[in-house]
């Protein structure tokens, strides 16, 4: 796990700003440097690149994810279909408290030709489909969720309804509800797959 410095962690909040304002095409060293009174010299000792400052924000917001579900993963008691919302009520608000992450996410096809970005962006979906999955399972084993459709399908089913409320999000510029849409969606599947 990466560690990073102060004065990495503001560079990077410095260009999520950025990207929430003038658009990830929009992010330069130069304008970066300027936005946080910097020389481009003095950034690039502690980013070689704007690639690698983009892969360090998807590193980092991995970071706290992973640490985030965890904690609501780890919380004994609670039924697979709340452990579901939480999850996806936590996701769904750290998009709203950074939503330049997901200009980050959702640009793939800017970066496709580099390696790290794209494996941060896979390692990210990976980790997310992992903890679903798990629900899933864990949902359909104690009886709460159908066997109809195995664990696997309606991950899929359940994170590509949420990538397109997502887009959906981003593309109208942040005016809709995400976290009212994201759970509409996520109910809807939770009662398609409710055992009766």
């Amino acid at each position: 796990m990466q560690q990073f410095t102060d004065r990495q962690i503001e560079i990077m909040e410095a260009a999520t700003s950025r990207i929430a304002k003038y658009g990830i095409q929009n992010l330069t060293i130069k304008t970066l440097a300027e936005d946080i009174g910097l020389s481009e010299p003095a950034l690039y000792r502690h980013f070689n690149s704007k690639n690698e400052i983009l892969q360090c924000i998807l590193e980092y917001f991995k970071m706290e994810m992973k640490n985030r579900i965890q904690g609501i993963v780890q919380k004994k008691g609670s039924s697979a279909r709340d452990e579901i919302r939480a999850i996806f009520n936590s996701q769904l608000q750290a998009f709203v408290r950074k939503p330049a992450v997901i200009s980050v996410i959702f640009a793939e096809g800017i970066f496709h030709f580099d390696e790290g970005l794209t494996r941060q962006v896979s390692e990210l979906m990976d980790m997310m489909q992992g903890f679903i999955k798990a629900n899933i399972a864990r949902g359909q084993a104690n009886g709460e969720y159908s066997r109809l459709v195995a664990a696997s399908v309606l991950t899929t089913i359940i994170i590509g309804g949420m990538r397109i409320t997502v887009l959906k999000w981003k593309l109208s510029g942040h005016s809709s509800n995400l976290l009212k849409d994201g759970m509409a969606v996520l109910d809807g599947v939770l009662k398609m797959i409710n055992k009766e």
